[in-house]
């Protein structure tokens, strides 16, 4: 399938507009801190959210409120998560309110989400009063308002938007996420909203969603943290005009790899802009005996705090990738298992037959200080792969957790 990336983020899809402002809930006045995505018509929607027990209370909201599989809007404020406040469903409700008065449309066509601080009320009262400003603000360059307006400790905005092809109609998906910190699969900590023209059945986008999250946001981990917030919400408005998808046709099938396209982009940049970090770390399993086996090894070495560490530091420590595996509860044969450092800088190996190898540790380390590194694993005992995405762990990760509340 032919696909390429282009600009508008979240509103480059037909349809939809975007916004983002500070409003006042964050002290500082040069962030943003609520952001709009609007659709012109009732959009087909879906979404997945974190499985930590104890969970924003936007997510009640929004399950409640795209039960019917329809929502219109996405409203998100940054700098306060409420969560774990008596009162949070309430004010959740309250900002689908405030935001579906402003817009016209009926409060229960609202996905609302927060990021930012647990345990502390939200104020709504910037909100209500930044809403007409935001509201009269949408416009179809507003993706990368809303992309800064949904940011806490991230450096950078996650913003990206591609065309492809549904029955000979050019289609379009646009995305924008945030999400640095207390990041782990299950689903990683982060929000990630994204809209598409395509028109496809909200049971089928769900069905899409939940292929393309398994292999993208849930093969993420910065740092073992799974959020209570995560929220991935996808919206529909099929104004496309392709022959809507209701099966797991061939369009479907199009429209599932251009979203996993998207998604893999905003999860690499997201590993990539991990607190304090100072690089993308991929693990690559090859080898597996099966899928689960592959993705429970990659998972295992991408989390691993001392793999973490020593590409920090550009050692190729390969001793604790063989750990990682071993701990893994997979069940591999480690005498069979190959080990590669790769990236821009070139490529090493370190570990053959589950046995270290001579190499040139100054090799090694042009190899590791690149700022996007590969760990390459061969279990050698079948067909199957996959990836797991991470970054290293360094000084500034403990400093940004040390008083992130104060």
């Amino acid at each position: 399938m032919e696909l390429s990336f282009i600009g508008g983020g979240v509103a480059a899809p037909k349809g939809f507009t975007a916004n983002g402002i500070h409003c006042g809930i964050r002290k500082n006045k040069e962030k943003k801190d609520l952001a709009l995505i609007f659709c012109e018509k009732e959009c087909d929607a879906a979404a997945v959210y974190t499985q930590n027990l104890v969970c924003g209370a936007p997510i009640t909201v929004t399950r409640e409120n795209i039960s019917d599989g329809k929502a219109r809007a996405i409203v998100c404020n940054s700098g306060i998560a409420n969560t774990c406040n008596a009162d949070g469903v309430e004010k959740a409700e309250e900002m689908c309110k405030i935001t579906a008065d402003a817009l016209g449309i009926s409060k229960s066509d609202i996905v609302v989400a927060s990021t930012g601080v647990i345990g502390q009320p939200i104020d709504l009262e910037p909100i209500k009063n930044g809403m007409p400003k935001l509201v009269s603000g949408l416009n179809k360059d507003g993706s990368d308002s809303a992309a800064n307006a949904i940011m806490t400790t991230d450096t950078v905005k996650k913003e990206f938007a591609c065309e492809f092809s549904l029955g000979g109609k050019k289609c379009r998906i646009g995305a924008v996420s945030k999400g640095s910190g207390m990041i782990h699969p299950n689903m990683a900590t982060m929000l990630a909203f994204i809209t598409t023209d395509a028109d496809i059945s909200a049971e089928m986008l769900k069905k899409s969603l939940l292929e393309v999250v398994k292999d993208s946001f849930n093969m993420l981990s910065v740092d073992g943290d799974t959020s209570t917030n995560d929220t991935v919400a996808v919206l529909a408005s099929g104004l496309c005009g392709n022959e809507r998808i209701t099966s797991e046709n061939e369009d479907y099938k199009a429209f599932t790899c251009a979203l996993a396209a998207i998604c893999e982009k905003l999860v690499k940049l997201m590993a990539k802009d991990g607190e304090g970090a100072t690089k993308l770390v991929e693990c690559i399993v090859s080898g597996a005996a099966d899928q689960k086996t592959a993705k429970i090894c990659a998972k295992s070495v991408i989390c691993s705090s001392l793999v973490k560490a020593a590409m920090f530091g550009a050692d190729a420590n390969w001793g604790r990738i063989l750990c990682a595996l071993g701990y893994s509860g997979a069940d591999i044969d480690v005498h069979k298992v190959d080990v590669k450092f790769s990236s821009a800088g070139g490529e090493i190996e370190v570990c053959k037959d589950g046995s270290g190898i001579p190499f040139s540790e100054e090799t090694a380390k042009k190899v590791l200080v690149s700022d996007e590194v590969y760990i390459l694993v061969d279990l050698k005992s079948g067909d199957f792969s996959a990836a797991a995405y991470g970054c290293d762990l360094t000084y500034d990760y403990v400093k940004i957790n040390g008083d992130y509340r104060t």
